[in-house]
This record gives structure tokens, sequence and C-alpha cells, in this order.
């Protein structure tokens, strides 16, 4: 087993999601690697929650992301947008500390509709770019219509989308071993 540490952000709380186990293909993409899922199971953000004291889900999604060496969001498209729960995250990540600075993070998506998420996505770049990550610009792996790619078991059947998530996840590695030196 390889000493990389990689944390899967799915935006979709559903277990089953499609998100899900679009990163549990990207996981096996990446290869050999100490893996991690963070829980976006947090409070919604409110200042007078933060003036308390930072949630000590929100400190371990924290904690989880800054001790990574690269990190996966598998983002779904809500009505042309990133889920809340992910956005409700960003939040709170962005509060204090910066856990995602020069860090390598690829984004992919699921998504019912015929784009695959493709303006989720969009958005989500845009939402990461106070974070100052390191943001792979490709391929962009956008899974539409789910239901007809994924078998039975959750993995992944389509040929094009196995090629684009494998070279994305290969990137990802690549850009991972290059920051730690």
């Amino acid at each position: 087993m390889s000493d990389m540490k990689l944390v899967g952000i799915c935006g979709s709380l559903r277990a089953q999601s499609w998100n899900r186990k679009l990163l549990q293909a990207a996981q096996t993409a990446f290869g050999p690697a100490e893996y991690a899922e963070g829980n976006l199971r947090l409070p919604l953000f409110d200042e007078d929650i933060e003036a308390q004291g930072i949630p000590p889900e929100v400190a371990t999604l924290k904690a989880l992301i800054a001790g990574a060496d690269a990190v996966v969001i598998a983002c779904p498209e809500y009505n042309k947008a990133p889920s809340g729960v992910l956005k409700n995250a960003l939040d709170w990540l962005s509060r204090g500390g910066a856990p995602w600075k020069g860090k390598p993070v690829a984004i992919v998506s699921a998504a019912a509709g015929r784009a695959g998420g493709e303006r989720a996505q969009f958005a989500l770049r845009l939402m990461m770019v106070p974070f100052r990550p390191y943001l792979l610009q490709g391929p962009e792996v956008m899974i539409a219509q789910p239901a007809k790619v994924f078998d039975a078991d959750g993995q992944l059947q389509d040929e094009m989308a196995t090629k684009l998530l494998a070279e994305l996840m290969g990137d990802l590695r690549a850009a991972a071993q290059a920051r730690r030196g």
C-alpha cells in the first residue's frame, strides 16, 4: 500500500448515490492510497454557531483535507448547481486556516441530465477559487444518465468515462507526488 492519502468528498448524502459510486471508481483509478471520505453532515453555517467555536465535525473535515495529499470531489447537480450540503461544507471550510491551499483537487460529477453535471462543475470551480487549490482542469469527467453506465454492483461500465477517469486520477496522483517533492 502507498503512503499517499486521498480524500473523497461526495456532494450527495445518499448512501447509494451515483456520485459516491463515481468516487469509488475514482479511488480505484487513483491507485494504492489510504482513502477516507469526508462527512458533509454538518450543521448549517451560522456565525452564531461559529462564535461558540467551530463544530467538531467541521474541524474533523478540515483536518482530513489538510492531511490529504489529494482530494477528489464528486459533485451532483441539483437545479443547475452543486448541492447545498457541498456549498455549506465549503462555507464552513472557509473559516480560519487554509486546508485547500496548493492541494491537488479533481472534480467529477454524475447527474441524471444529459450534460452529466456540467453546470455544477463550472459553478464549483468558481466556488473553489478563493481556496487556492491546485485544481486540475481536465480531462472533465461528467457522467450523464448514470443509471445506464453503472452496473448492478456499482461498477462504472462506460469505456470513455473509465478512460477519462483513469487519466484524471493519474494526473491527480502525479500532482500529489510532485507536491511532496
